[in-house]
């Protein structure tokens, strides 16, 4: 239901995030409507605060007014057990991007899920998912790959920090997909693993501008196959530049970021964007931060 007569905080908690696009893509949006809408991000680095401390700062930004908040890297899975509910679809993730305030009660969501979803229908479309290696399994990584698992791969390899949270992240995807196969992958079994894959997702937080770097060795590309990052900023991380030079079809972070936000936009006001003019509003956002030498 629209909630055209109210405003609306916004907040969004996460690290390193200060320079994130979302808050001006979400008032961006709201002025198209003519909503009052104000976001702000609050960046835990920045205030010295760790992610045990994002609990208490969502209760108080709600106690001081907050609408909503979207949780982004590292706490979308730690903020789960302080919310008075938790949609289906993010319980089974495990994972919240989108926490509001209704009734005095905190409900979680998650907007990844559908996002990359739709990122990948539409950047990626008719991709082979055959086989396709997963770099990372944290928040956004158990999104995409369910994501990735009912939009019909037959084989998803999945690759963490921690073997033994992509083990177990492997045992309970393969649970709910038993059509698939899905195996977690030791660091020693990463390079035969993608020499004969048919596609690549990085949902690790390597390449974003507080973690420059490439998830994977670069060498271990090759032009067969697909690659996608969630990372938006920047948009051209170093894996995205290095599978665009071998000629691989790529789906750079910003197409995920607009399919999340546009959800999450929907839940926060009621209101459902124009998907098209969100990405219009992200890419001349991309712009302006070029234009001034932001990473």
């Amino acid at each position: 239901m629209s909630r055209r007569g109210e405003s609306y905080l916004v907040g969004l908690i996460g690290d390193g995030i200060t320079a994130s696009l979302t808050p001006p893509l979400h008032e961006e949006e709201a002025d198209h409507h003519g909503l009052r809408y104000l976001y702000r991000p609050v960046d835990l680095s920045r205030i010295g605060a760790g992610h045990d401390d994002v609990p208490a700062l969502m209760r108080a930004g709600f106690d001081l007014g907050f609408s909503a908040f979207n949780i982004t890297h590292p706490a979308k899975q730690i903020v789960i057990p302080h919310l008075d509910a938790v949609a289906p679809a993010a319980a089974e993730l495990g994972a919240v991007n989108t926490v509001l305030f209704r009734d005095g009660r905190t409900e979680g969501h998650n907007t990844d899920l559908t996002g990359f979803a739709s990122a990948l229908r539409e950047g990626l479309p008719g991709a082979d998912l055959g086989a396709v290696v997963q770099l990372g399994v944290g928040g956004a990584g158990s999104a995409t790959a369910h994501a990735l698992l009912a939009a019909g791969a037959s084989e998803l390899r999945l690759h963490d920090l921690d073997p033994g949270r992509a083990a177990a992240r492997a045992a309970e995807l393969g649970e709910r997909f038993p059509a698939a196969r899905v195996v977690p992958l030791a660091p020693a079994e990463l390079p035969e693993a993608l020499s004969t894959a048919d596609g690549l997702v990085n949902a690790s937080p390597i390449g974003m501008h507080i973690h420059p770097g490439a998830p994977v060795d670069l060498e271990l590309l090759h032009p067969g196959l697909w690659v996608a990052d969630i990372i938006y900023l920047p948009q051209e991380t170093e894996l995205i530049r290095r599978a665009r030079d071998l000629g691989c079809a790529v789906l750079p972070g910003g197409h995920m970021l607009v399919g999340q936000a546009v959800d999450a936009f929907e839940l926060i006001t009621g209101i459902r964007p124009d998907p098209v003019r969100l990405r219009r509003h992200f890419e001349r956002l991309v712009g302006l931060q070029q234009g001034v030498g932001a990473a």
